[in-house]
């Protein structure tokens, strides 16, 4: 396998994109109900929990950006390769290659729960499933830069939602947000720690980077991308605790969502439907880049054809969405890829980057020996 991975001319990105990839990773289906999970850490605080994860992310990139500026054209895969050796490295990136497929039918199997709690409950998971899958494969048969204009569409598309919290912000009572620092710096870190799963995305960077064509301005785009997240899962937290009463807020499992229905227009009454379905513009892009990230990691590894993994993972995401159809499993599988998403991106980048530079140190001292 080969530590570097040069991608022609025609099918780079410029850096500029890396905002969208970003943010339609990071803002799938998390935050529709993180606003009650982070509260059930931090209560009113759960807004300080957020701020604090953000610094965090912002200190993690940059760990990841370092990591990748010491290689000029690798990704998570040759890295690890070139650190550990071949064995272990393989054994490192298919650890890897598992975490995102996992990453990839969580987000499936929530966004599906919401349609048939909100939509259609009768209607069979693997039906909505595989019109998704469908909708994945067409767009990965494009290349990268059909996926990447994906992204950068439906994101722009999707943004109107927003205009949809003005009805639950004029109805904010900003008592409950008070008193300020009641939680425990203990209580502040777990809710923190609770946002890691609505936040994860941003290790795409480690993946997508050999695309990228003007490496030396991935930084603006980056950190834009993560302070977008960070304030929009932010401002929806402040609205929930505001809106909510503190022991709806607790019980509720569909946070955002249900802001949403207090929201009405004479042509529209039921908006959390619309919602639902427009979400279906921000799931579709996250579980397009996962996708393509796994069979990518896959065709490094092994060298096995990107459309050939990509037909099998679509068949082990449906036979996987067929068994897991229960709210406690999807619970359970959910909170296993959060807690190893915390452990794989956000305390191992700091491992990585330690052995990085104790590698080019001793590489660069027995350069200056030979000459």
């Amino acid at each position: 396998m080969k530590i570097t991975n040069v991608i022609a001319p025609g099918k780079r990105i410029r850096a500029f994109y890396l905002f969208f990839i970003i943010c339609t990773v990071q803002l799938g289906v998390g935050i529709m109900g993180a606003p009650s999970y982070i509260f059930g850490y931090a209560r009113q605080d759960a807004w300080i929990s957020i701020l604090i994860a953000g610094l965090a992310l912002i200190l993690i990139l940059s760990v990841i950006i370092y990591i990748l500026s010491q290689y000029e054209n690798s990704d998570i895969f040759g890295i690890q390769v070139d650190i550990f050796g071949t064995f272990i490295g393989k054994v490192l990136g298919s650890i890897y290659i598992i975490y995102l497929a996992m990453a990839l039918l969580s987000v499936m199997l929530t966004y599906i729960e919401v349609v048939q709690v909100f939509i259609r409950p009768t209607m069979p998971s693997y039906v909505i499933g595989g019109l998704i899958l469908l909708l994945v494969i067409y767009c990965i048969w494009g290349g990268v830069k059909v996926i990447v204009g994906v992204a950068f569409l439906f994101f722009v598309l999707s943004q109107w939602l927003l205009i949809l919290l003005y009805d639950p912000i004029l109805r904010m009572d900003w008592s409950h947000l008070l008193p300020v620092l009641d939680a425990s710096l203990i209580e502040l870190l777990k809710g923190a720690k609770a946002s890691s799963y609505t936040l994860l995305g941003f290790e795409i960077l480690f993946i997508i980077y050999p695309y990228i064509d003007n490496k030396k301005e991935i930084k603006l785009p980056v950190f834009l991308a993560i302070i977008y997240s960070v304030s929009t899962l932010l401002i929806t937290t402040i609205i929930s605790i505001g809106y909510y009463s503190l022991e709806n807020l607790r019980d509720s499992e569909w946070t955002v969502i249900t802001l949403f229905k207090s929201a009405s227009f004479s042509f529209a009454e039921r908006l959390d439907y619309i919602v639902v379905m427009e979400w279906m513009m921000i799931v579709v892009p996250n579980n397009i880049f996962l996708a393509w990230a796994t069979t990518y990691g896959i065709k490094r590894l092994y060298n096995i054809q990107q459309r050939r993994s990509l037909y099998i993972l679509c068949i082990l995401l449906l036979v996987s969405i067929s068994i897991l159809k229960y709210d406690y499993m999807i619970l359970q599988f959910t909170t296993i890829v959060g807690n190893m998403g915390f452990w794989i991106n956000c305390v191992y980048p700091f491992i990585l980057a330690t052995l990085v530079f104790l590698k080019k140190k001793r590489s660069k001292h027995k350069g200056m020996n030979t000459t």
